[in-house]
Formats: structure tokens, C-alpha cells, sequence
């Protein structure tokens, strides 16, 4: 076994045996990692509590066949709050969900270690709920699949964004009158010219408003259906939103 040190992510923990872990880090030079952390659950652990979902540590680890073992933590940032309030929580978890799903294991992924390690610091800075589906459209784009807003995905042509328009989530993009069919989802124009400043650059100063519940929703539970389909699963966490 080599040793070697990382910073990372707590995703997931699952208990192995009566005082064991086996905890999913998503490192930023090693990617996705399982490692167990050996004795975490009595009282006199060394480990604390600093290997809890969302927390940002430094570690060192000894590499294994299969699993490796985590040998020594350090809190970067604790991000405690979230786990302290039910109402940061149930929007932490989706986004964590969501990069153990998407990460790789053993493949280092730095842009969307930051993106993470950002949206986790922004939830709990600013306890916006509009955190969540921005990560979501981000982490899409980051993915390859920027989704289409200035013209229909499907002919190219202009839409109406004054109007209602929809969003079809196998074209990738926003369709026409003439291109919309059953299967897309009607979008108003609210959540649209949300969505356009959310993907343009635009979310410090999204989060910084008051954004109306129902339109902060609308983006919401737009980007939880991307973000399914384009994991082709569910997102089991997505349900507490």
C-alpha cells in the first residue's frame, strides 16, 4: 500500500461493523475515493466528528486494493451548518448525491471539486434554496450539456421568451411553438429569465435577491428532471426539496 494526502468532500458515509466507515470522498487529485476510517464510531475515535457528508477536510490515506484507509483528517471547513438545519440539508444532500453519481472514481475532476466546495460554502452563506439548482445547471454544462436557451433546439429558430415556452429535456434546450409537443415542460417566463441569468453568469447577484417562491421552484424542480435524466436515475434526495 502507498501512502499518499488529498483534500476532499465528504459524499456518503455507511457503517462497516461496530465502530468502522466506509466513507465516499471526492478528493481533487484522486477523484472519487472509498476509504475506511477505522474506529470513527467510538467515543474516542480521532477522527471526531470531521468525516461527516459535506465536510471539506485534508486527509492522508494508505491506498488499498479496494478500499482505501484514512489515517489522518483536518477540517478545511466544517460546513456544520448544513447539517444543523434541516432546511440547508435537504439541499446539501441532492448536490452531493449528484457528484457521487457523476464523479469517477480515482479521476481527479478539479473544476468540479471547486464548484462543489463553492456551492457548499454559498448555501450556507447565503441559505438560498436557489444554490441546489444552480449547482445542477452548472454541473449539466460542466457535463457537456449546456442547455439551449437562445434559439429552439430542435429548428433553430427564435422562441418567444415573453411567452410561455418549453423546456424538453431530450432536445437539450427550450422549443418554439412550432417544435413544442406533449413531452416538454411548459416553463413561464419568470423561471426562463431566471434560468438565463443563472446559466449567464449571473447567480451571486440571483442569490443576493428575494426571488419569488413559486418561480425559484419552477427553476428547481426544472433542473432536479435535467439532472435525472441526464444520470438516467433518480435522485433519491431530490424528494425532500
Amino acid at each position: 500500500m502507498s501512502l499518499y494526502r488529498d483534500e476532499g468532500i465528504v459524499l456518503r458515509t455507511i457503517k462497516l461493523g461496530e465502530a468502522d466507515r466506509i466513507v465516499t470522498i471526492f478528493t481533487l487529485g484522486h477523484g472519487r475515493i472509498r476509504a475506511v476510517a477505522k474506529g470513527i464510531r467510538k467515543t474516542t475515535s480521532k477522527f471526531g466528528a470531521r468525516l461527516e457528508p459535506a465536510s471539506h477536510v485534508a486527509l492522508q490515506c494508505y491506498k488499498g486494493r479496494e478500499l482505501d484507509v484514512v489515517t489522518q483528517t483536518e477540517t478545511i471547513h466544517a460546513n456544520r451548518e448544513l447539517r444543523e438545519g434541516y432546511g440547508l440539508l435537504v439541499h446539501a444532500v441532492p448536490m452531493l448525491e449528484a457528484v457521487d453519481q457523476v464523479a469517477q472514481e480515482r479521476e481527479p475532476n478539479p473544476a468540479l471539486f471547486r464548484m462543489l466546495a463553492g456551492a457548499l460554502r454559498a448555501l450556507g452563506d447565503s441559505c438560498s434554496p436557489l444554490v441546489t439548482p444552480a449547482f445542477f445547471w452548472k454541473l449539466l454544462s460542466l457535463e457537456g450539456f449546456h442547455p439551449v436557451l437562445d434559439q429552439c433546439a430542435h429548428c433553430g429558430d427564435e422562441p418567444d421568451h415573453t411567452r410561455v415556452v418549453v423546456f424538453d429535456l431530450h432536445e437539450g434546450g427550450v422549443l418554439c411553438t412550432g417544435c413544442a409537443h406533449a413531452g416538454g415542460r411548459a416553463v413561464s417566463p419568470e423561471a426562463f429569465a431566471l434560468l438565463e441569468r443563472v446559466l449567464g453568469g449571473g447567480i451571486r447577484g440571483v442569490l443576493a435577491e428575494d426571488v419569488a417562491t413559486p418561480t425559484a421552484s419552477e427553476v428547481e424542480r426544472l433542473a432536479v428532471a435535467a439532472m435525472e435524466h441526464h444520470l438516467e436515475r433518480r435522485l433519491r434526495s431530490a424528494a425532500l426539496l
